[in-house]
């Protein structure tokens, strides 16, 4: 029988103001992680900075997703960013609300599937 394997990957991009005052934005990797609790989710961050020569404690800003293991005030990945770079706020990702608008509109109106396909 067909078993379908669940493959977790975090894909992080940065966004930054360049030398001249441009915003600059880049993807700096996707890795798999063994699961999505926000300890691991750090790790793979912090090692992802590394591999570039960056370095988690100047990171100014965080955006995720609203799960509780991302924005969670106690053990969330927002608190441990923010344990080593205390100016690094949270954001709600908000391409991920469109995301899941579309996918709702899309459900209920048949008309608009091929644009998905």
């Amino acid at each position: 029988s067909n078993f379908l394997k669940e493959i977790v990957e975090l894909a992080l991009c940065l966004r930054y103001v360049d030398k001249k005052g441009r915003v600059v934005e880049r993807f700096l990797g996707i890795v798999h992680v063994e699961n999505t609790t926000a300890l691991i989710l750090r790790d793979a961050i912090k090692n992802l900075l590394m591999q570039q020569s960056l370095s988690l404690s100047k990171v100014r800003g965080q955006g995720y997703d609203g799960a509780s293991n991302m924005k969670g005030e106690v053990n969330g990945l927002k608190k441990l960013i923010m344990n080593e770079s205390p100016s690094a706020y949270y954001v709600h990702c908000f391409a991920h609300q469109l995301q899941l608008t579309l996918v709702a509109v899309a459900r209920e109106n048949g008309d608009c599937v091929w644009f998905f396909e």
